[in-house]
């Protein structure tokens, strides 16, 4: 059933054509990833169907009972709520209950004698058993701990850029929705919790609308890709590995049509320089046709980035690790690290957030000085720096005064010395685009400027520390070749699957209490011996659990309780109604103890147990049961 309707939408700014006459139809199953180039308006496309912006021409249809949840890439937060409570914004009963619970709970740690408080837990409680709110609350909790929050009670103003970023994505995915709009959802995230959202939003029921640059992701969990290129929409069903081969395809045609034009209107050229006239209805058609070719020229862009700078000359010696460690307080976080640094290393650094692979990178880079050990750095080693989050940048600068500040000229790899200007056209920066403030540039935009920044400086040693972070397909395509043919050393912290994949031959992964383990291949060759590994102890866990087979024989025991078995069966009705009368007493007990709180609370530890030793039993007499009938339905001997 279609949900949404896109039809024949047109969004500029200012005089920036972000795209024209657009059109797109989501049904209520869909997976559908969108891609393109930074700043072709991917963001905006998805403002438009949640309803944050306006078109300037067309329409957008959502259905009256459809419901909308969007992510956004830089999502607001109160910051004085604490997780739990910006999580559990909606406004649903059961959201209400678990919120207003909650609240009670953290009030009544401060103020236990407060018979208003105890009063308004009392209620809170009877509103999430009416609303089934408790799964609601593991649910939260649940999926807030996968993306790595345990403090739920922390304010948001305490958090870090990515724990808010991962905080909202937990909003978002708890929130009833029809239609669910995520905008770049993995980033700050480590390969766990990308691998566990990947398998939520696969097995997730309903729509979903989003950007991502994972391929992985792309590959894994959505059935339609649409790509935003040069202010047009293209739909290609399947997952991304068809999308390349069939935009490989589209492109071919579009190169061929394109070919034929520039034949035809260079005969129609030829004749028009011969002098022709418009005597004829015959010679005006033709003259007219002519002006039409000259104007319809094909917007066939096959603009690449092209990144081709000149590396400095590398000598023997690189870097040299010796033995190094480095804590902060009680968190340690490298203990006795050693590697030694060869020319054509391609390393990548993986492990959880906070476990210290930005620290490792800062002080391979000597920003940062290690407690103890050595870092032994060649004469001739340039290292280049891709910091996580872009360097501050000056948003009164234009783009092109940004990258002059580095170097007006700069040397390809060809042995070519061209200009900024030029080198920021093989960026991808057209003219206009190159003097536009930086304020004014997308956030991919930003990043693929900050790139270009780091490389114009001709390292020998590339250090990058989530390299893919914002960056559109193509760029991560052209950055991967560049890293490929690279003249020197490079090191990736990066949660980019496939990123690790094609630039890697060496894993160094972060595994506790400081220990960094080195892995030979790439990500996937890591992930694989992870799993051998783990299958092999679990193989040898069961070997060693079960005992030695006896021998067949002919004939089967005959089933019978053993006396035990047999006491416990004829026990195990009364108990369970002996449980179940003494939970019915404490319950009467609680509602009369419903302004004691300390009371209350040991009435609910008693419950609790209560309930548990019922469950117990009632497991106990299905398989008894299950048993007796067994005993009576085997054949005689």
């Amino acid at each position: 059933m279609n949900i949404v309707s896109v039809e024949n939408v047109t969004k500029s700014y200012g005089e920036k054509n972000l795209f024209g006459n657009v059109s797109l139809y989501i049904d209520d199953n869909d997976k559908i990833g969108l891609i393109g180039l930074n700043g072709t308006g991917k963001t905006t496309l998805l403002n438009l169907i949640a309803g944050k912006d306006l078109p300037d021409i067309g329409t957008i249809n959502i259905s009256r009972e459809i419901t909308i949840e969007y992510l956004p890439q830089n999502p607001e937060f109160d910051p004085e709520a604490t997780v739990l409570e910006q999580v559990l914004r909606g406004d649903s009963p059961a959201m209400q209950a678990v919120r207003e619970y909650e609240k009670s709970l953290a009030d009544l740690a401060s103020q236990p004698d407060d018979p208003v408080l105890q009063e308004k837990l009392l209620q809170a409680t009877t509103d999430i058993n009416a609303s089934d709110g408790w799964q609601l609350e593991i649910q939260v909790k649940t999926i807030l701990t996968q993306l790595g929050i345990r403090d739920f009670a922390s304010r948001m103003e305490t958090l870090s850029g990515g724990q808010k970023k991962r905080v909202a994505l937990a909003s978002a995915l708890i929130a009833p929705c029809n239609l669910l709009i995520l905008d770049e959802p993995t980033n700050h995230m480590d390969d766990d919790m990308v691998e566990w959202l990947e398998k939520y939003l696969a097995d997730r029921k309903g729509a979903l609308l989003m950007i991502t640059h994972d391929r992985y992701f792309l590959e894994r969990v959505v059935h339609r890709i649409i790509e935003l290129d040069n202010g047009k929409l293209y739909t290609y069903p399947g997952n991304f590995g068809l999308f390349v081969e069939k935009k490989a395809e589209r492109k071919a045609i579009q190169s061929a049509l394109e070919a034929k034009r520039q034949s035809l209107y260079k005969k129609e050229l030829e004749w028009m320089l011969t002098g022709a006239r418009a005597r004829t209805t015959k010679q005006k058609a033709r003259i007219q046709r002519f002006e039409e070719l000259k104007e319809s020229r094909s917007k066939v862009d096959d603009a690449q980035i092209n990144i081709s700078v000149a590396h400095s000359r590398l000598g023997k010696k690189i870097i040299a690790v010796h033995n190094i460690s480095k804590s902060f307080g009680e968190n340690h976080l490298i203990q006795d690290f050693s590697y030694t640094l060869l020319r054509d290393d391609r390393i990548g650094i993986i492990g959880p957030n906070g476990a210290g692979k930005s620290t490792l990178l800062n002080i391979l880079a000597g920003k940062l000085a290690p407690d103890s050990g050595s870092i032994e750095t060649g004469t001739t080693v340039k290292i280049a720096c891709l910091s996580q989050e872009s360097a501050e940048m000056d948003p009164n600068l234009r783009a092109i005064e940004y990258i002059q500040e580095t170097a007006g000229y700069v040397s390809t790899a060809e042995g070519r010395e061209i200009s900024a200007t030029q080198m920021m056209d093989r960026f991808l920066f057209p003219k206009d685009l190159q003097w536009t403030p930086i304020a004014k540039l997308s956030g991919g935009e930003k990043r693929r400027l900050y790139l270009l920044k780091v490389l114009m400086d001709a390292p020998n040693v590339l250090l990058l520390d989530e390299p893919t972070n914002d960056l559109d397909i193509d760029t991560l395509t052209a950055l991967e070749s560049y890293i490929e043919e690279f003249k020197g050393a490079v090191i990736s912290v990066s949660h980019d699957r496939y990123f690790l994949d094609k630039t890697c031959h060496t894993i160094l992964s972060f595994a506790g209490q400081g220990r960094i383990i080195e892995h030979a291949g790439n990500y996937s060759d890591f992930y694989d011996g992870q799993k051998t590994v783990a299958a092999t102890a679990q193989r040898e866990k069961a070997a060693k659990n079960n005992k030695p087979k006896k021998s067949a024989r002919s004939q089967q025991p005959k089933l019978k309780f053993t006396f035990k078995e047999q006491l416990e069966y004829d026990r195990v009705d009364d108990e369970i109604a002996v449980l179940e009368d003494d939970i019915s007493r404490i319950d009467e007990e609680m509602s009369r103890a419903a302004s004691d709180f300390v009371k209350l609370q040991e009435l609910m530890q008693v419950k609790d147990k209560l309930e548990e030793e019922l469950l117990y039993k009632l497991e106990r007499q299905e398989y008894l049961s299950n048993l007796e009938k067994r005993i009576k339905n085997q054949s005689p001997s």
